[in-house]
């Protein structure tokens, strides 16, 4: 049996735009916006994510930057590639993950072969429109 094709890290709370589980990243920023964090595992979070904005290239269903939490009208979420490049995205986001488990926050990892109508794609990540 092959590996699925995709995966997503995920939280438990639902994303406004998406209607959608968010993403790892949202996830964490959202304890970082309501102060759960301590400082220095806000830093932590924000380096992770800073690795990631510098290092993966940047969907343009998020607009020019992330800042702007409606920027995703088409309410899209994306998935990494199951592949070797996942492994090293997974080395990449182990900090995140010791913070989710350090503060008791729910989050799956979700592995599919159809995440939805793909509407972006580069050597990393798929942006998919769920469930169409």
């Amino acid at each position: 049996m092959d590996l699925p094709k995709y995966v997503r890290i995920q939280g438990r709370e639902t994303a406004w735009v998406t209607k959608k589980p968010v993403g790892i990243f949202a996830l964490g920023w959202r304890k970082v916006k309501n102060d759960i964090f301590s400082e220095e595992d806000k830093e932590k979070f924000m380096e992770t994510e800073n690795w990631f904005v510098e290092n993966l290239p940047y969907p343009p269903f998020y607009g020019e930057n992330n800042d702007d939490p409606n920027a995703n009208t088409i309410g899209a979420i994306t998935f990494f590639k199951n592949n070797d490049n996942a492994k090293i995205m997974f080395e990449r986001l182990a900090p995140i993950f010791k913070l989710l488990d350090k503060y008791q926050i729910p989050y799956d990892i979700v592995y599919t072969n159809y995440a939805g109508r793909i509407i972006y794609e580069d050597e990393y990540q798929i942006g998919v429109i769920n469930g169409e």
